[in-house]
């Protein structure tokens, strides 16, 4: 029944959007939470888009484009629909942060003009973030906060917010500075609302305050407010001064953000943030990787070549080789999801980097040591051959062992060289593994050659 309604209503506001019946859809329209708003603007064909900029106020759009994602590309489509100074107006309109991440997906010409256009105050809050770092704590801090001296009473801060709450992100903290902007502080709104009125703010707030830097990457951010159940963090430069807050919500974008680019990069893909819906777009992204991966493979092929009179002499050792390379590709590729994984959240510091890798080495011998003996069983079963079925299990005892160690290091050492450990792809470690494996593989069948044959 909810369903029905919720389209009837959607069918509604586009006769009236259609219809040019102002009173009509604004009723309906501004009637919807804003993300239900978003969805609704971005199903609107190009001609009924113009149409509600004619219809809605540059406020009111300011809250649609802070709940709607769109790819990079997106952003710049939609604000050339808009009169110049509609966009600017309702840019500065937005929360700083959302419009800065705005900003950063179009030209420096169409930046500068909206914010030549917009009002001076608005203007320069958006420069003082748009020339931050990308990814870090400095890009997504936004600069509407409450804050408030130590030496102010409660009655005085309560005002304060009652003034600055309709500007603020967020008011379940106030923030508290000193004379020269140092955050020396910070109180919770329950903690003020039960406070006597003549109480000073210093005797009341909670010295010891968690803050993160300005140049801290995002990442880290959205682990120390997972680790610390916050809805928002303090920003600050290298002398403690408060630059601004980071909210809840544009860390539950980051984490979306940082798990879709390890995805991507995993998967051995470029880009998976602004998918290609057009064949050449997609084979653009997903190339480079496999061209990479291509001449790794060429190495496999050649080291095979190498060992061509001993597979003429045993043929029945080319049987193996998808095998001995197949598990040798999904051990390390499981060592490498752990590895990065234990990275992202900081497990692996709490643990100890080298009782980690110990650990991994061993988890390689158990799982290379149980399937070595079930595949020595299974060969012996099949061509009783007690020496191939023992050369096999060897074989993948010693390679499990090599590719759960190569799993674990490479993303420690990528890590090290501050290279994101995701770049350790799938496919990659998978090759690489593949080679290690066929190395381990036929030196073993070389050595013990005379017991095969």
């Amino acid at each position: 029944m909810t369903k029905k309604i919720e389209k009837q209503e959607y069918e509604n506001m586009t006769a009236a959007l259609l219809r040019e019946n102002i009173d009509e859809f604004r009723r309906l329209f501004l009637d919807m939470h804003p993300y239900d708003q978003a969805k609704f603007y971005t199903k609107q064909t190009p001609d009924a888009r113009i149409r509600m900029y004619h219809y809605l106020s540059p406020k009111e759009m300011a809250a649609i484009f802070e709940q709607i994602d769109l790819d990079d590309d997106q952003y710049k489509v939609y604000l050339q629909e808009m009169d110049p100074t509609f966009a600017a107006q309702m840019l500065s309109y937005m929360y700083t942060d959302d419009a800065v991440d705005v900003l950063n997906e179009l030209d420096k010409s169409d930046v500068a003009n909206y914010l030549t256009i917009m009002g001076d105050e608005a203007a320069k809050e958006i420069k003082d973030l748009l020339h931050y770092k990308e990814y870090t704590a400095g890009s997504i801090m936004t600069t509407e906060y409450i804050a408030v001296q130590a030496t102010d009473t409660v009655q005085k801060a309560l005002q304060i917010l009652k003034k600055e709450a309709a500007r603020a992100e967020t008011i379940y903290y106030l923030y508290v500075i000193d004379e020269v902007k140092r955050l020396v502080g910070v109180l919770s709104l329950r903690e003020l609302l039960t406070s006597n009125d003549d109480e000073f703010i210093c005797g009341i707030m909670n010295e010891r305050v968690v803050s993160v830097s300005v140049d801290e990457d995002q990442e880290e951010v959205a682990r120390k407010m997972s680790d610390y159940d916050f809805v928002a963090l303090p920003v600050v430069d290298s002398s403690g001064h408060l630059l601004g807050i980071i909210t809840v919500d544009d860390i539950v974008d980051v984490i979306a953000e940082e798990a879709s680019d390890d995805y991507s990069k995993l998967a051995g893909i470029t880009d998976m943030d602004s998918p290609d819906h057009r064949p050449i777009g997609a084979a653009k992204k997903r190339l480079p990787w496999l061209i990479i991966l291509l001449f790794l493979g060429m190495i496999t092929a050649s080291l095979i070549g190498r060992f061509e009179e001993t597979l003429q002499k045993v043929s029945i050792l080319a049987v193996f080789i998808p095998l001995i390379a197949g598990m040798s590709g999904n051990t390390g590729t499981q060592a490498l999801a752990v590895a990065v994984r234990s990275l992202a959240t900081g497990q692996m510091n709490q643990e100890g980097k080298w009782k980690w890798i110990v650990r991994e080495a061993g988890t390689g011998f158990i799982t290379g040591a149980t399937c070595g003996v079930l595949i020595t069983l299974i060969v012996y079963l099949w061509k009783h051959n007690i020496f191939l079925g023992l050369l096999v299990g060897f074989s993948l005892l010693a390679t499990l062992t090599v590719a759960t160690i190569a799993g674990a290091l490479i993303p420690l050492l990528m890590h090290r060289l501050k290279i994101d450990p995701a770049v350790a792809s799938g496919p990659f470690i998978t090759t690489l593994n593949d080679i290690i494996s066929i190395l381990i593989y036929f030196g073993l069948a070389t050595w013990f050659m005379n017991y095969l044959l």
